[in-house]
């Protein structure tokens, strides 16, 4: 993954959502006309593409089609499948960060201009294995309080050796706030991002417990009896 060169310039998707992460597997299915025209030109070269978010508040006040967030991941086609009428599903993997310097072109799809970006530590690796470490038991409690996780997520994280590369999996996996994942996505401090991620699951938890607390022993159907 080290040795894959980010071209000056890749297509994009604008997705309303997602927010892409280097490292993280992200399956699509390609049906509008432009994506597959973008997919099979990829193929042909280096397959690679960038995925960002629609920017939903400049999307109400900007006359510009699809404002994007201006940070983003570019990923690789590990595998593609091509379907029925031209539609495909693949599965992407992210390489890097980006920034967006701007769009290039908008036909026959978006072409945007990107710079990578390299995360730093910003502190020393015991801070970082004990905030890892907090973030994990925190993953955990929250699961025991009811909220799912994908099977083997837990033993999945526990085995990733990098921690900022642990922190990026654990984050598009298990962050369900796709604005609190942009924010983290440019986050580039790795010690920042653990910790943003720390406090977003503590008040998460304090809600689960909180509302166990209010629904007593009715269940879910039936709390506003409470």
């Amino acid at each position: 993954m080290e040795t894959l060169h980010v071209p000056a310039t890749v297509p994009v998707m604008t997705l309303p959502d997602t927010v892409f992460f280097p490292q993280a597997l992200l399956p699509l299915h390609i049906f509008e006309p432009r994506y597959q025209q973008m997919l099979t030109d990829v193929l042909a070269t280096d397959r690679l593409f960038a995925v960002a978010r629609l920017d939903h508040a400049r999307q109400q006040t900007s006359q510009e089609t699809e404002p994007l967030h201006p940070f983003a991941s570019v990923g690789i086609v590990r595998a593609c499948q091509e379907g029925e009428n031209g539609t495909s599903n693949l599965l992407l993997q992210g390489i890097c960060r980006v920034e967006i310097k701007h769009i290039v072109s908008e036909h026959p799809y978006r072409t945007i201009a990107v710079q990578p970006l390299a995360t730093i530590a910003g502190t020393h690796y015991a801070e970082l294995e004990g905030l890892r470490g907090e973030v994990m038991r925190l993953l955990n409690v929250r699961r025991r309080l009811g909220t799912p996780s994908p099977k083997g997520m837990t033993q999945f994280l526990e085995s990733i050796e990098d921690i900022d590369t642990f922190t990026d999996i654990a984050v598009f996996n298990l962050c369900e706030n796709s604005a609190l994942k942009q924010i983290l996505l440019e986050t580039l401090e790795t010690r920042r991002r653990l910790q943003l991620f720390a406090t977003s699951l503590k008040n998460e938890i304090e809600t689960q417990r909180l509302r166990r607390k209010l629904q007593g022993h009715l269940s879910d159907d039936h709390i506003a009896d409470n």
